[in-house]
């Protein structure tokens, strides 16, 4: 079985779920794709949590608790929403290989260090074996790919970050995890019964935009 698992740096959400992707990593092959979530936004004429007032102050409240209740390391960088491109096209330059995935979030998400910048960044790309940071991070197929990934999740109809593929079947956020598994356990258990009434339901009303 070959799982995508859909992400962008910017999510602290997906920090909270890498730490939870192990039961799933022993049963199939995950491949981690990082994304740019605010193209998928704005494809989608969207607004990210913690650009809607109210929503952000909530959304930082509930994953620090989140984490707190999960035992999961977790602070907050110097500022947020951030620019994600940089941190992005290193995980890709790196090889996309789950280690630097995962020190590119440690160094966001555990450490609280900025990582929209290459000097930000810099200590961690020489830690994946990137010395010329900018060189690796200016090249076209590192640019193409994250904007191949990109399309790529659109098409698959991802809408947010993160989202497990399993299939066709897609599994967003970090706590869906536990969904994820029951449907590699069965793959039909959410297209039966009244989970198959409710994908049919009609829309009563619809607002004007």
């Amino acid at each position: 079985m070959h799982v995508q698992w859909y992400f962008d740096f910017i999510s602290p959400f997906a920090w909270l779920q890498l730490h939870r992707l192990s039961a799933l990593r022993e049963r199939a092959t995950v491949e981690p794709v990082p994304i740019l979530f605010a193209a998928v936004l704005d494809t989608l004429g969207q607004l990210g949590p913690a650009e809607i007032p109210g929503k952000r102050d909530f959304t930082y409240r509930f994953v620090q608790w989140r984490a707190e209740r999960q035992r999961i390391p977790l602070r907050f960088p110097p500022a947020h929403p951030f620019n994600p491109l940089t941190a992005l096209r290193l995980s890709i330059a790196a090889g996309t290989r789950w280690d630097a995935v995962e020190r590119v979030f440690a160094h966001i998400w555990e450490h609280g260090r900025a990582a929209d910048s290459i000097d930000a960044l810099r200590d961690t790309a020489a830690a994946l074996g990137i010395g010329d940071v900018e060189t690796a991070l200016a090249a076209d197929h590192v640019k193409q790919q994250l904007r191949a990934n990109t399309e790529q999740a659109l098409a698959d109809g991802v809408f947010g970050v993160p989202t497990l593929r399993i299939g066709e079947a897609l599994f967003w956020g970090e706590d869906a995890t536990a969904m994820a598994l029951e449907h590699l356990d069965d793959p039909q258990r959410f297209e039966r019964g009244e989970y198959a009434r409710i994908a049919t339901l009609p829309q009563a009303v619809q607002r004007r935009r």
